[in-house]
């Protein structure tokens, strides 16, 4: 189903240097500064993560009458405000969206991608919808793990909102593809505070299995770390690879490949195998800004087409990965 990005908005925490806060996080200091991040954004106390949606939804609609639209997808990684509570319909509320039907994406940072295949169902399924708002947004709950210190990637507070209309002619969805692997769902969850085991009043602070409950998983065995390792870039370019085939590309037609906001190998090893050169992802952006989570393929895609480094025809896919595990691309076109 046809449509194109017409406008984005952006809403970031306060943006501090890795090297000036590392140390409040982690003793390993070397190992965290060697990912390669120049800066993170840190969300002020009290502010929430649709408060950060929020305030990015509501600047990609600036000139836009919220009557006119249709479709809200909200995609989330970490917590919402509250549990038992729709994130989404919130959002909506807030934004004066009182004719839109909301939707909310729970598929960890790929969630920001899978969003433009919800707005092309809902737009095939629902022909009278033409406006839709896609909002990715992050707020890490440092409650419950450590942003510096739980990934080899380092966590941002932020959102990013495009508006999708109907038959618009910039930044066309062309394709998407996604795939599940569904043996590494336990990976990165908290046990405690769910129906299996809530939490319990006066019991400690429950926190998000990381990065070395893995390494645990695969029993400290290096080769089948490293397997693991290879499997989610593997996999990541192979959901680049067959988004550009359903959309009747290849991968060196692209302009630009925007990735998780990882970390600096990591993005270099998934380029090299995509076969994109580093110099046309979004390395930089990720240096300077951090992972925002569900935000980080609509927060590059913006400032990637606001710094007008985007020409008429240019194709850019977004291709990412995120817990569950999920592998997902989307194809589009300026």
């Amino acid at each position: 189903m046809a449509y194109g990005l017409t406008a984005f908005g952006t809403a970031l925490g306060e943006q501090t240097a890795v090297k000036d806060v590392v140390a409040e996080y982690t003793e390993d200091v070397e190992r965290v500064l060697g990912y390669g991040y120049d800066c993170i954004h840190r969300a002020a106390p009290g502010t929430s993560v649709t408060d950060l949606a929020v305030e990015a939804g509501r600047r990609a609609l600036t000139g836009v009458n919220p009557r006119e639209v249709d479709l809200l997808v909200l995609a989330l990684t970490d917590l919402a405000d509250h549990l038992y509570w729709d994130a989404a319909a919130r959002v909506q509320w807030e934004l004066g969206l009182g004719r839109a039907e909301a939707v909310l994406v729970d598929q960890g940072c790929a969630g920001g991608v899978t969003a433009f295949d919800t707005v092309a169902g809902r737009f095939a399924t629902h022909p009278g919808y033409g406006t839709a708002l896609v909002v990715g947004a992050n707020r890490t709950v440092e409650a419950y793990w450590n942003r510096l210190d739980t990934h080899s990637l380092l966590f941002s507070d932020g959102a990013a909102a495009a508006l999708a209309v109907r038959d618009a002619p910039t930044l066309r969805w062309r394709a998407s593809y996604a795939e599940t692997d569904g043996r590494y769902a336990d990976f990165f969850r908290m046990d405690v505070g769910g129906a299996r085991q809530p939490f319990v009043p006066g019991a400690e602070t429950p926190s998000v299995r990381d990065s070395w409950d893995v390494v645990e998983y695969f029993q400290h065995d290096a080769e089948r770390l490293a397997a693991y390792a290879e499997e989610i870039d593997d996999r990541t370019a192979r959901a680049v690879h067959r988004a550009c085939r359903q959309a009747g590309y290849a991968e060196e037609d692209l302009a630009w490949l925007l990735l998780l906001n990882d970390n600096a190998r990591v993005l270099a090893a998934q380029a090299e195998l995509i076969g994109v050169p580093l110099e046309r992802t979004n390395n930089r952006l990720a240096r300077r800004h951090g992972h925002l989570g569900a935000a980080d393929h609509l927060f590059s895609l913006a400032r990637t087409y606001e710094a007008g480094d985007l020409s008429p025809g240019d194709l850019v896919a977004l291709g990412t990965n995120g817990r569950g595990m999920h592998w997902a691309c989307a194809i589009l076109q300026c």
